[in-house]
């Protein structure tokens, strides 16, 4: 071998042991290593050492279910999460964040749930009154529920992300009425759909304007937007009247709160209760 080969792999040798030296040098940044960069502690998994994006998400989805989306306050998911301002930036950017994390999961479970409630077997456009109405009524049976709803239907990334899903559905329900519409057709009336489902969602029901009356105002107008013939409307608001849609209601409420604390890790113990009494004054 040659000198300059030799000097070549000396060189080689030297920059692979200074670049395991950096290697090394880092890890032992990175990792907790009182004697010896080899000796790796298990530290115990507690609710501190959970990821922050994790605790943020129990803590808030907790607390719109117990106390409202407006009263609850940043700082208040700040110190119950326990993680700082710029965390909590820097993984949500602000409240809304949270909303649209928790509109999407809400949103993929909950017509599921209303379908295996009212019978799976039913027409399409069946299949939207009731998922209609379910929604509908469950702003009526819990005022947080109510608020959290309002607010998604108002939040830019929450509603587009509402708009976006439902004019999938739309599309295939109410294709056949319309088939010279594209998706993106189907996603321009769900902008206005939508807008007639937040305003009755915002209105309580009262001794006028009672549950009944308000699901068969929303129906009828949502269903001759999508060109439903008037025989077809009938039918459904006489099928969706003839479900005891409270009880359904309730049912998927109580189903809804169980799925979203077991996927966020929260307790449901004095949210319950708090839910249970706001049946009884429904119109």
């Amino acid at each position: 071998m040659s000198i300059l080969c030799m000097q070549n792999v000396w060189r080689g040798a030297n920059f692979y042991k200074g670049y395991c030296d950096f290697v090394c040098t880092m890890l032992k940044c990175l990792v907790y290593t009182p004697k010896s960069w080899k000796e790796v502690i298990v530290i115990a998994i507690t609710s501190a050492s959970l990821p922050a994006k994790k605790r943020i998400l129990a803590v808030c989805v907790r607390l719109f279910l117990e106390k409202g989306y407006k009263k609850t306050t940043l700082a208040e998911i700040i110190d119950k999460a326990n993680v700082s301002y710029s965390s909590f930036q820097n993984i949500f950017r602000a409240k809304d964040g949270v909303l649209t994390e928790l509109v999407e999961f809400m949103f993929s479970t909950q017509f599921g749930m209303a379908k295996q409630l009212a019978g799976a077997d039913l027409p399409p456009v069946y299949v939207y009154a009731v998922e209609t109405a379910i929604q509908m009524t469950l702003t009526e049976l819990n005022e947080n529920l109510r608020e959290i709803y309002i607010e998604a239907y108002t939040q830019k990334e929450a509603s587009e992300y509402i708009f976006r899903e439902t004019t999938k559905e739309l599309h295939q329900i109410f294709g056949p009425y319309l088939p010279g519409l594209t998706l993106r057709d189907f996603y321009e009336m769900e902008i206005g759909s939508a807008s007639i489902m937040r305003g009755y969602m915002a209105h309580p029901c009262d001794d006028e304007l009672t549950l009944e009356k308000k699901l068969r105002l929303f129906i009828t107008m949502s269903l001759r937007v999508y060109n439903v013939p008037n025989q077809e409307i009938d039918k459904a608001i006489h099928f969706v009247e003839g479900l005891d849609i409270r009880t359904i209601s309730e049912q998927v409420m109580q189903q809804l709160f169980k799925v979203l604390a077991m996927h966020f890790e929260f307790s449901l113990q004095g949210i319950e209760k708090a839910n249970i009494t706001k049946t009884e004054g429904i119109k």
